[in-house]
Formats: C-alpha cells, sequence, structure tokens
C-alpha cells in the first residue's frame, strides 16, 4: 500500500495535540512543549522519508522483477534449456518426452487427471512415470 503522506501527517497532528493537551494539564511550560514538537516533528520527517524511500525502492524492485522474469516454458525442449543444475539436466535428458511432457503439464498447473486425458493415457500410467523420475531425481541428488 502506498505511502499517504498527507494521511500520516494528519494522524500526527491530532496524536501531537492530543499529547499536548495532556502535558498543558500536568503543568509543562510551553517552551518546553514547543520543544518536543519540533523534536517530534523532525523525526516524523525523517520517518516520512524513509518510507517514501521504501515505496520508491519496492516500485523499482517490482519494474525490475518483470524485466527479468523468465519467458515462459511452452515445450519439452523449453523446460530442458531452462535447467541449470547440471546433474539435474543430465537425469532428464535421458528420460522419454512422454514423460517430460507429463512433468512440463503439471509444472503449468495440470492435474494428473488432466495430464492422463492430453497424453492419453491412464491416471496410474502417470502417476508412475511421475513417481518413477522422482526416485531417479533423488537418487542422483541425494
Amino acid at each position: 500500500m502506498a505511502y499517504n503522506k498527507a494521511k500520516e501527517e494528519k494522524k500526527w497532528r491530532l496524536w501531537k495535540e492530543a499529547e499536548e493537551t495532556q502535558m498543558r494539564k500536568l503543568g509543562v511550560d510551553e517552551s518546553t512543549i514547543e520543544t518536543l514538537r519540533t523534536h517530534d516533528w523532525a523525526i516524523f520527517n525523517s520517518d516520512r522519508r524513509y518510507y517514501q524511500r521504501m515505496q520508491e525502492t519496492g516500485t523499482y524492485l517490482e519494474g525490475v522483477a518483470e524485466d527479468t522474469t523468465q519467458p515462459e516454458i511452452k515445450t519439452v525442449d523449453d523446460f530442458l534449456d531452462s535447467i541449470e543444475n547440471q546433474r539435474l539436466y543430465q537425469v532428464l535428458i535421458k528420460v522419454d518426452r512422454l514423460t517430460l511432457q507429463a512433468i512440463l503439464l503439471q509444472l503449468q498447473g495440470f492435474s494428473v487427471a488432466e495430464i492422463a486425458l492430453l497424453l492419453d493415457m491412464k491416471e496410474d500410467a502417470v502417476y508412475k512415470r511421475l513417481g518413477r523420475l522422482k526416485q531417479k531425481i533423488k537418487k542422483i541428488m541425494g
């Protein structure tokens, strides 16, 4: 949520007025109240600058993240090209295309039932293929 200086300043002023009213009831002299007001205002401005910078940094980082997003993986070859871990890559290039297609569909959010329909397989076959590959990866990756 964006930092709203006017809203925060209004909250600060209401808080400060209530505090000063309380201090006057307790008999604190006006010069001390004014000194505290000046000090608190400096802190408020420091905080405001911090929150505005944080907001600007967040906006900048969101823009950088959007610029560096990975291209969408649509094919098995794209999937294999995206693998950076060499040991994992060596395991996956030895796997049959049908299993790789099942993995790719699973990464794209398809359920096992949907994968089975798309690849014209039984659900049990999909589970077995994914399970076997998982075991291979666990064995190699430790």
